[in-house]
């Protein structure tokens, strides 16, 4: 085994606990991976591993199975020699199994110095899978202990489908409780007990939970939820308020089947309504939300708790007319904890609040006679299905009131060509009443355009923003001449949306109209 050298080790960053702070241990690195279809790199492991513990400041990260594939063994290794610097390392851990040595050299090897070893909580899973009796196991998980103490690695332990065991008909039942006594004996410094299948209930779990708190007072139990019920976030609540000191979950909650219990969620949700702490920087958690759907590629729902697209949005009139006269559907969730804000949709339900908030935000004035007009047109639109933002507010208003919005930017012409090798963009686009021509190729036709304009605005002094999301929409039905939305979303904040028939046309009017929109913002008085 490889005995990773203390030198160059930083001060041990270790989190400050008080007696009513419960710990956060992420795996999104290891469960979360397991969702269908998501394979992450080892230079993207090492970029979510260091804003879970730099930016969220999570307890503890999970980063890896032992003994998957060399690519998941320079995962952990850069993961360890980042976190080795950086003062992270004994937060840094890696499921491991009941094979003595092979697991324990395997993580030394990488740099790792704990090891999460899994083990059968239910009598049917150790017999059934791995055939062995309960003495067996319990022999085999002491060997690896003393193995693994021997050269540096201290360890955890799951044993998994404990809640199964739990479950299961007396004998096996009498297993699960016979066997976290035994694991209770030996140098293990934490036991995390799983729900593997997501099969308990918050009643369950707190039940159990508390009568092994209420056994065994002096050991740490985590509980570690799987959402299959849609439970893990109740569990994970029943889990600490029985007694448990730690709880597990992922980013966005990824993972296998229906997933983990999702971090924002148990952790606000352990804040506001159990009164606890958990170190976790809530400021964080949309940011690093989003960086995980990217390198993913898992989008999570809009009306997902906390970080979901829309969850701050106010739709219906009433709602916002309540905000306007007295904050009354403001709660404890408020946006600004998560670096939001409350948004006030534009669509069929709005109504004047609605209108009046956005304009006030827009800093735009109008008669009640013009507001009303406004307000018509945004509601007829809003029945033809058309999704309005506030940034699309400006040009409906010039439209409704005939005061055309003055488009310092028109996207005249644009021309892609695309062959097997490339793509390439002749575009014409009309600055300030001059017209100007530009030509690239790119990965695409909508690459191959923004490379085009980007020449143009860049010989004028304008600066794009970063493209942060790019949606396509289709009407179903298969019809090749639908209507297609494109919805772009930029750094900064602005969201923009084009229509046509065609994807590349419909994705230029929505950069056309971002353009617009950030020079409009511009050339606002500060």
């Amino acid at each position: 085994m490889k005995t990773p050298s203390p030198q160059s080790t930083a001060p041990i960053q270790t989190p400050v606990f008080s007696a009513d702070c419960v710990e956060i241990m992420d795996t999104t690195l290891r469960d979360g991976e397991q969702t269908q279809g998501v394979s992450l790199t080892p230079r993207e492991k090492l970029t979510i591993a260091r804003a879970l513990l730099e930016r969220l400041k999570v307890a503890r990260i999970e980063v890896a199975s032992a003994k998957v594939s060399e690519g998941e063994k320079k995962a952990v290794g850069m993961i360890t020699a980042w976190a080795r610097k950086a003062g992270f390392l004994p937060r840094v851990e890696v499921l491991g199994f009941c094979d003595i040595q092979r697991s324990a050299d395997w993580v030394g090897e990488a740099g790792g110095t704990v090891i999460n070893l899994l083990t059968k909580g239910s009598l049917r899973h150790l017999t059934e899978q791995i055939r062995k009796t309960p003495a067996q196991h319990v022999d085999d998980i002491a060997k690896t202990l003393e193995y693994c103490a021997a050269h540096g690695i201290s360890c955890n332990c799951y044993p998994e489908a404990w809640s199964d065991g739990m479950l299961e008909a007396k004998e096996e039942n009498d297993y699960a409780r016979w066997f976290i006594n035994e694991l209770a004996r030996l140098p293990i410094r934490r036991i995390m007990l799983p729900d593997t299948l997501g099969i308990l209930s918050p009643d369950q779990t707190r039940a159990f939970v508390g009568e092994l708190v209420a056994r065994h007072p002096n050991v740490h139990f985590d509980y570690h939820a799987h959402n299959d019920y849609g439970l893990a976030t109740a569990n994970s609540l029943a889990a600490v308020t029985a007694g448990a000191r730690g709880v597990h979950v992922t980013v966005n909650g990824l993972g296998e089947r229906t997933g983990n219990a999702p971090l924002d969620e148990v952790v606000v949700t352990l804040h506001d309504l159990a009164g606890r702490q958990t170190g976790v920087e809530e400021s964080e958690m949309v940011g690093v939300s989003k960086m995980v759907e990217t390198l993913s590629g898992r989008r999570i729902a809009a009306n997902k708790p906390i970080c979901g697209a829309a969850v701050f949005t106010q739709t219906a009139g009433i709602h916002a007319d309540g905000d306007k006269k007295g904050n009354l559907y403001i709660t404890r969730l408020s946006p600004g904890r998560f670096n939001r804000t409350t948004t006030y949709a534009l669509g069929k339900l709005a109504g004047k609040a609605s209108l009046d908030i956005n304009l006030d935000q827009l800093g735009i004035e109008l008669t009640p006679e013009q507001k009303k007009l406004v307000l018509d047109q945004v509601i007829a639109l809003g029945d033809r299905k058309q999704v309005i933002t506030q940034d699309d507010l400006p040009f409906i208003i010039a439209d409704t009131l005939n005061s055309p919005e003055q488009r310092r930017v028109e996207i005249v012409d644009c021309v892609v060509t695309t062959t097997r090798q490339t793509s390439s963009a002749a575009i014409t686009v009309r600055l300030d009443g001059r017209d100007y021509q530009g030509e690239a190729s790119g990965d695409g036709g909508y690459d191959a355009f923004m490379k085009a304009l980007r020449a143009i605005l860049d010989s004028a002094g304008i600066e794009t923003p970063q493209l942060e999301d790019y949606e396509v929409h289709i009407p179903p039905g298969g019809k090749t001449d639908a209507l297609v939305e494109t919805t772009i979303r930029w750094a900064g904040g602005i969201t923009t949306r084009g229509v046509d028939t065609d994807q590349i046309k419909a994705a230029v009017k929505a950069t056309e109209n971002m353009l617009n929109v950030l020079l409009r913002l511009a050339a606002k008085p500060a």
